[in-house]
């Protein structure tokens, strides 16, 4: 099997629908003005077959129009790696982009408004059943533990970078907290000048140590730029990531309303009793790949 490669090519389709029908000229005769009549018809016929046959690709993104080329155990080195490092990379290769995606265009908008900060706290917060401690925050179920999963599946080689780079993401998200610790929309508290400088400066260093990361999964298994690294904020960030914004928050738009059913299974159920709109099963959403 060849190296497997996230990513779309992308394409146009072209429909017969969108050709323009031929005209009669006031000069034609009698004959030409038939076959020109009969042309039409035709034309018409053939493009109302081919819009009832083709309509799901005619309303088809150029994503779901070509086949997803998939990431497997036989793609690029990952038959070189342990099984277990197989496994935990195919688990959490897409959640691990997905963080990334949270991390760009969200996580950096927060950190840059202290109105956000509460939010930004809670990401780091340990919450059990009951709102107190024991259970893990976002950044550890998103991020670190995934890290931690990954290195100590993988060849010392790549172990000890992988856990360099997890080391280094705990200090910034450490920063990130200090930086932001007491400050939220509904307490009026006086804010230092410094905490929005100190905040942006721990998201910059948090991004440095993800980057490392992929990079380091990107060579361990020979997938260049399948996990893509997050570019340092400027006019042209966006672009320069490469991921899609209105797909990733279509996603979490879904995802969330999946949660509020119940979950997959009660989504599933929500779905079948849903009689206006669209009978569609949020969690079945396509993910945002590149």
């Amino acid at each position: 099997a060849g190296v497997g490669k996230p990513g779309q090519t992308s394409a146009k389709i072209y429909s017969s629908a969108l050709a323009s029908p031929l005209r009669a000229s006031p000069n034609d005769d009698v004959s030409s003005s038939a076959e020109i009549t009969e042309t039409r018809r035709a034309w018409l016929q053939n493009s109302a077959s081919s819009l009832l046959l083709g309509s799901g690709m005619a309303f088809a993104t150029p994503q779901s129009a070509l086949a997803r080329e998939v990431t497997d155990a036989s793609s690029g080195l990952l038959p070189d790696l342990p099984p277990e490092a197989v496994r935990s990379y195919l688990q959490y290769r897409f959640p691990l982009q997905l963080a990334a995606d949270f991390y760009m265009f969200d996580l950096q908008t927060m950190v840059a408004n202290t109105d956000e900060y509460g939010g930004v706290n809670d990401l780091v917060a340990s919450k059990g059943a009951r709102g107190g401690s024991g259970g893990a925050s976002r950044i550890e179920r998103e991020y670190v533990n995934p890290m931690r999963i990954i290195g100590l599946s993988m060849p010392p080689e790549y172990a000890d970078d992988i856990r360099d780079s997890q080391f280094a993401f705990e200090k910034a998200m450490a920063k990130l907290t200090k930086a932001t610790n007491g400050i939220r929309r509904d307490l009026p508290v006086e804010i230092d000048s410094t905490a929005v400088p100190k905040a942006k400066e721990a998201w910059d260093e948090g991004r440095l140590a993800l980057n490392s990361f992929f990079v380091t999964l990107n060579t361990a298994t020979g997938l260049d730029n399948e996990l893509k690294v997050i570019p340092p904020p400027g006019p042209n960030q966006l672009k320069e990531y490469g991921r899609n914004i209105r797909r990733y928050n279509e996603f979490m738009k879904k995802t969330k309303l999946c949660q509020n059913r119940g979950g997959p299974t009660l989504s599933a159920a929500w779905g079948q009793l849903m009689v206006s709109g669209y009978l569609q099963d949020s969690c079945g959403v396509e993910p945002p790949e590149a």
